[in-house]
């Protein structure tokens, strides 16, 4: 598919004059996509049982032997080429084991992937461990590449306080960008890859993709493990692309290409942020449940932010609120049939929650109008021209509005009994490891976007506030709200350590939407400039392994 930056034309008047957005990449692409063909399907099935099963020997037959590099070298390798999932109950059992183990005479590279593997799972391991490497100076005994970069990749899960891995990213960072033009090619491309985006903040099928064609050049690979992670892979695109078939036709009665010409067009960029929290393919209904609704509330958000009137946005709020076909006549005539639309698609999905038995399925919509009005809200600041004085100030109100309050919320509902009332009210009371995810979404958000949004009327970003409060320039800006996503990623790591109330299968989705907000705001609004992601989304969605 040719990559489309084209902007279609938008009717503009007097009062509404919207920024132009491009164009959507895909259509009705998946109406009759399909990466292999069924018989491709049906062969590969029958294959992957088999191999499955034979990779669940691999790990008991690992499990029983006493070498702890090579069981920590499995359970790394599981889960980087993707098919961990398999093996939970496996794998923790292995990581149980491990934790109860002697970690004092590890060498670097094995302390490392042990600190790594363990702290990920939510185990409460010590950073000590790393201060026999470590000098006062800063200077690390060793010049191994891979011990160096295992090392680099640990200390991103720090949590606040610890020195010692804020110390490491430095000197590690430093010595890596010194030597990565001299190593081998394979280790050079893994050291690249990992200054760009540290190992534990990639975004799951974008890293299952890449690693399998590294792993595969591998001479040491295990050619069981390899194919089933093939398998698993076109299978599960498969899954996807079925997914995306049956999401373009409901969101083809929309007709948004005819009746909203002003919004974005993202169905499919939507369905890649929720696949980033929820990947697994018993998810499946979860993951389609969230890419409706937060389909629709893109057009929310664009309606507030782009397009309405002052009047428009306080009479389609109110209209939201009383949730009623028979409350259409209260929205703007050009949202009437949106309106009704989305309260009858919402209602269908409560419907069938609550045919699932699902205790909270009457949140989802309550959710749904919160995010309405955080929207709403930053209409009136923007119409009273209101600047905060500082940056925590505008966070307090701006980190709401991102909606990653909402998607964690409703992930948590749709995953149905595994998650606790308890764990539901918490969520909703906006705790540190969900308003971290805020943070790092409206931050990254803003430094991507601060030019082109500021040059329309808009509430001012949290790039213009940083530099008013500071006295700074852009660039001087946007390092100083760097760190302020290094804060939030340690909130986010400490909040995914047990023992809690709550189970790392849960908190884990809030690491997830952290993760893959990074991906789409890492160079670009990759969400609202949907081109420039658009090789990512076609290697994910598009082109299958070669098995």
């Amino acid at each position: 598919m040719a990559t489309n930056k084209s902007i279609p034309p938008l009717v503009q008047d007097d009062v509404h004059k919207p920024r132009p957005y491009p164009a959507s990449q895909w259509g009705d692409f998946f109406l009759n996509y399909k990466p292999c063909t069924p018989q491709q399907y049906q062969s590969m099935e029958g294959t992957a049982e088999i191999k499955n099963e034979e990779v669940r020997q691999i790990i008991i037959d690992t499990a029983r032997c006493s070498d702890l590099p090579q069981k920590l070298e499995l359970i790394h390798t599981l889960q980087r080429i993707g098919i961990d999932y398999h093996y939970g109950k496996e794998i923790d059992e292995l990581l149980c084991d491990i934790y109860d183990g002697n970690i004092e005479l590890l060498d670097l590279r094995t302390a490392s992937l042990q600190f790594y593997l363990l702290r990920e799972h939510g185990y409460r391991v010590s950073s000590d461990v790393f201060s026999k490497f470590i000098d006062k100076n800063g200077n690390i005994e060793s010049t191994d590449a891979t011990s160096l970069l295992g090392l680099y990749n640990a200390a991103y899960l720090r949590t606040h306080g610890e020195k010692i891995l804020d110390v490491a990213i430095i000197s590690t960072k430093k010595i890596l960008k010194s030597i990565v033009n001299h190593l081998d090619p394979t280790i050079a491309e893994e050291v690249r890859h990992s200054l760009e985006t540290p190992l534990f903040r990639g975004t799951h099928r974008v890293e299952t993709k890449r690693y399998i064609s590294a792993y595969e050049k591998n001479s040491t690979r295990n050619e069981t493990i390899i194919e089933f992670a093939k398998l698993d892979y076109n299978l599960v695109q498969g899954l996807y692309c079925d997914e995306l078939k049956d999401l373009t036709v409901w969101w083809n009665g929309f007709d948004i290409e005819t009746h909203i010409t002003w919004a974005r067009n993202r169905m499919v960029e939507i369905h890649f942020w929720m696949m980033g929290v929820l990947f697994e393919p018993h998810y499946s209904y979860p993951r389609i449940v969230l890419t409706k609704l937060f389909t629709l509330v893109s057009v929310f958000d664009d309606f507030y932010d782009n397009y309405s009137t002052t009047e428009e946005s306080n009479m389609f709020t109110k209209a939201i609120n009383r949730w009623d076909e028979h409350a259409v006549e209260q929205a703007p005539a050009y949202m009437r049939s949106f309106y009704k639309g989305t309260i009858a698609s919402i209602n269908q999905i409560e419907e069938e929650l609550k045919l699932q038995k699902n205790k909270h399925a009457e949140l989802v919509k309550k959710l749904f109008i919160d995010a309405a009005n955080c929207y709403h809200a930053e209409v009136k600041w923007r119409d009273q021209k209101y600047v905060p004085a500082n940056l925590e100030e505008h966070l307090k109100i701006s980190a709401p509005s991102t909606i990653c309050m909402q998607i964690p919320n409703i992930a948590f509902i749709l995953m149905g009994d595994v998650t606790s009332s308890e764990t539901i009210q918490w969520a909703w009371a906006y705790p540190p490891i969900i308003k971290a995810v805020c943070i790092i979404a409206r931050v990254m958000n803003d430094i991507v976007s601060h030019e082109r949004e500021q040059a329309s009327q808009h509430m001012v970003s949290t790039v213009q506030t940083c530099m008013n409060e500071n006295g700074c320039t852009v660039e001087e800006a946007n390092e100083k709200l760097k760190e302020v996503v290094e804060q939030a990623w340690m909130d986010i790591c400490e909040g995914c350590i047990q023992p809690t109330v709550h189970p790392l299968v849960v908190l884990s989705r809030v690491a997830n939407l952290a993760r893959v907000t990074d991906f789409l705001y890492k160079h670009d609004d990759g969400y609202t400039l949907g081109y420039s992601v658009k090789g990512t989304l076609d290697s994910v969605y598009v082109h299958p392994m070669d098995v």
